[in-house]
């Protein structure tokens, strides 16, 4: 793409004017953001246009995600344009910098993985010049600014639009109607150009921003009835206003609801409108559009298309035929907590006129299956609607025309086990698509040191669009020339995370030790607390004597909980008490720092990634579907320990397990003894988990007062009336995950043949490119090619 570096900053500077009355020199960092990016925007337009328009003349797919966690776009937009040098050369000149922009607030538009993953897949097929749109929502505050008080989570509002949102582009022209049984609000369309690496193809993420159809009732506001004028502002607002509202009450499950409904409701209304603007009728739509399900948010859109098609004078028999060849279904999860499930008289409150085609769709599927001889126990389970509850995955399952799952592991785990009687209906649906991450962002972007060394050993940058070319750096695993100039650019990455921390939280790290690094969303099964539990013996251990020669770590933590869920946010507090402990403890504070970063983002993730020399992935094995923060920082030259859970199958396939630390029961042995498993056993007869675990109940720590501490000790060893103890086995692992931690630490006292380990995983990470994956779905599911 032809784009001139002087013009950009000229028309910024024309922009700094217009918008702010002050020149680049004399405005605040994110309204010289705002001035940049609006001028790249500028003169990317035209080339923005020609894409959208061979988009719609092509057969193209829509990825729908109730989360794109897309993180800043100045920095990787530079980088695709091939800018990022000589932006900064040009800034320079008038005493700023592209750092400068570091302060900006991340997009917060997504929570974890599943977020990632989408914008990681945009990227991907733009760059690869593939037709793909994103859609989904813009929220006005995203999930929560996490603070950390007294060792506790605290939600604040992520105001993150207050600086402006340059990349961001209204589009009242696009505005569509969605209804509801107690409103209807109007849709507003923001568009966000997604730039590929070396190519002018540029992509577009639409989100919908919900909004009013008047913006306030001028009669009852005359009448100085001022709440009451603006209520239907306030709730078609609240639609988009935070992703994921609790849902602990009524109110918050509705809302729920309508979010699903609204987004998927507003895409489809734009892609039929695209449809019948670009091939006259939606006659053949099935040929011009794919859609991919991210997740069950997304799945209404199933009923969603048939009630329009319907309205459009096609049979329900011909609409259902139809949305079973546009739609496809990414499953993320293995467990059945996580698979959305709506009382059925919520949904026909809500969504009156999408509650009789679910029913018909039900209908349709028992009736389909009853024909084909299939047993009615097992139409019975795989009912769509059952007990009043409408069951998000099954209507996914059937309405698709190819389910995924995201890993080795977890395809296999869907056919044989969760999905095992669809599979065997339909012993062609399920495939398998292990995530990837684009090496742009998170290698490229995020590490310029240790790209300039792949560069330079490879003779090119061809990997940067190509990452099998990665290949060819095990050629230099035993250069110890090269070993050592991967090891100052580790230490130079943990250097920049520790300056980063102390100026942005005033958390002083020593980066000349190991960084030991688990980021990822705070839940039970990736079990943060199994790693806290472990770096507790540990600390007894040193403090005892019975560890002497323990090499300097810093561990470091990054995560959120759920608003509403009580026990990870006592998980938080709980590796806070044992961090305090620590520090405070002249003698084993030489050994061991616990750290937890407050308010996890892209942001923060690229600096991690680059800095870690650990990657912690340790998820009972076959829950975590599959984990693309494991891909991130093995590419940047991590060691991993994990289990063999999800893509860290593949990561030591590749890589080879003596490169990596794998530890723990595997999906098989759990299998076969879960039905014996008693944790209080283990409680009772090891000492050292003994020990750890009654600090949560004998004084030790501090849960004030909450009494989560006792849930989160009665959780592990007694069963409930909802679950048994220790249901993701963290008592189980322990040994084995205190003996893999052991042996990795005696592993980094020679610096120079763990850095080996860290290389050969760079050297392996090719697969896990998300322009491996997009091909894939490509090829295999969209049908899609190059435009």
């Amino acid at each position: 793409m032809n784009i001139n570096d002087k013009t950009i900053i000229n028309e910024a500077e024309i922009i700094s004017k217009a918008l702010f009355a002050n020149g680049l020199n004399d405005i605040a960092p994110n309204q010289l953001h705002t001035a940049v990016s609006r001028s790249i925007i500028a003169q990317i337009a035209e080339m923005w246009k020609i894409s959208r328009e061979k988009q719609k003349k092509t057969r193209c797919a829509y990825y729908f995600s109730a989360e794109y966690l897309v993180g800043r776009a100045i920095f990787n937009n530079l980088l695709c344009l091939g800018l990022t040098d000589k932006i900064d050369a040009l800034l320079g000149e008038k005493g700023l910098s592209l750092k400068d922009l570091e302060s900006c607030e991340d997009a917060a538009l997504g929570n974890g993985g599943l977020g990632r993953l989408a914008a990681c897949f945009l990227d991907s097929a733009t760059t690869l010049n593939l037709p793909l749109m994103g859609y989904g929502i813009r929220y006005k505050y995203g999930l929560f600014k996490q603070e950390i008080e007294d060792g506790e989570q605290v939600e604040k509002i992520d105001d993150w639009t207050r600086g402006g949102d340059p990349w961001s582009i209204r589009r009242d022209d696009l505005a569509v109607t969605v209804d509801f049984g107690d409103q209807s609000v109007t849709a507003v369309a923001y568009d966000m150009p997604i730039l590929g690496y070396g190519t002018d193809n540029i992509g577009t993420l639409r989100l919908w921003q919900a909004e009013p159809t008047e913006p306030f009732d001028f009669m009852l506001f005359n009448e100085q009835e001022y709440d009451k004028a603006l209520s239907d502002k306030n709730n078609a607002e609240n639609i988009s206003r935070v992703l994921y509202p609790n849902d602990t009450k009524k109110e918050g499950k509705i809302l729920r609801l309508k979010q699903q409904y609204f987004f998927t409701s507003a895409s489809l209304q734009d892609i039929i409108r695209r449809t019948i603007f670009a091939h006259g009728s939606t006659n053949e739509i099935e040929k011009h559009a794919t859609i991919q399900l991210n997740d069950t948010h997304p799945v209404l859109a199933i009923p969603e298309f048939i009630r329009i098609m319907m309205e459009m004078g096609i049979t329900f028999d011909k609409a259902l035929e139809m949305a079973r060849n546009i739609f496809n279904y990414t499953n993320h999860t293995v467990m059945q907590e996580a698979l959305e499930k709506w009382d059925m008289a919520l949904i026909e409150e809500t969504l009156p006129q999408i509650a009789p085609i679910i029913k018909k769709i039900d209908t349709a599927m028992k009736e389909e299956l009853s024909e084909r001889k299939i047993d009615s126990e097992i139409i019975d389970k795989l009912s769509i609607i059952k007990d009043d509850t409408v069951y998000m995955a099954n209507l996914a399952v059937y309405a698709s025309s190819a389910v995924n799952g995201v890993a080795a592991i977890h395809t296999e785990i869907l056919k044989n086990e969760l999905l095992s009687d669809w599979h065997k209906i339909y012993p062609n649906k399920i495939r398998n698509k292990t995530n990837g991450i684009t090496q742009r962002r998170w290698l490229r972007l995020c590490n310029d040191e240790l790209s300039t060394l792949i560069t330079g050993l490879l003779s090119s940058d061809k990997w940067i669009t190509d990452t099998s070319e990665l290949s060819h750096l095990h050629d230099f695993e035993n250069d110890s020339a090269v070993i050592d100039s991967f090891m100052k650019i580790k230490k130079k990455k943990r250097e920049q995370l520790a300056e980063y921390l102390f100026e942005k939280c005033g958390i002083k790290i020593d980066p000349d030790t190991v960084f030991d690094i688990q980021i990822k969303r705070l839940h039970e099964y990736k079990r943060q607390l199994l790693n806290a539990l472990v770096l507790l013996a540990i600390y007894y251990d040193i403090k005892d004597g019975a560890i002497t020669d323990f090499e300097p770590t810093t561990f470091i933590f990054a995560s959120k909980a759920a608003p509403g869920y009580r026990r990870a946010k006592g998980i938080i507090k709980f590796i806070n008490e044992i961090a305090k402990m620590i520090e405070n403890d002249k003698e084993v504070s030489k050994y061991m720092k616990i750290v937890f970063l407050p308010n996890y983002n892209v942001t923060y993730a690229e600096k991690l990634v680059a800095a870690a020399d650990v990657s912690v992935q340790i998820s009972t094995a076959g829950t975590e579907a599959s984990g693309t923060g494991n891909m991130k920082m093995m590419m940047n030259g991590a060691v991993t320990l994990g289990t063999l859970d999800g893509a860290n199958i593949e990561i030591v396939n590749e890589a080879g397990e003596e490169n990596n630390y794998i530890f723990g029961m595997t999906v098989e042995t759990l299998d076969e003894i879960k039905d014996e498993y008693e944790p209080q056993n283990l409680y009772k007869n090891n000492a050292k988990i003994n020990r750890v675990l009654n600090t949560l109940v004998d004084g030790t720590f501090d849960d004030g007062k909450s009494g989560v501490f006792k849930e989160i000790f009665d959780s592990l060893l007694t069963d409930s009336e909802y679950e048994k103890a220790d249901k993701y086995y963290l008592l189980l692992d322990f040994t084995t995950f205190y003996e893999a931690r052991m042996k990795l630490n005696r592993d980094t006292k020679n610096r120079t043949e763990f850095a080996k380990k860290g290389f050969k995983n760079l050297a392996s990470s090719g697969k896990f490119s998300s322009d491996r994956t997009i091909s894939e779905y490509a090829s295999d599911i969209w049908k899609i090619s190059e435009i």
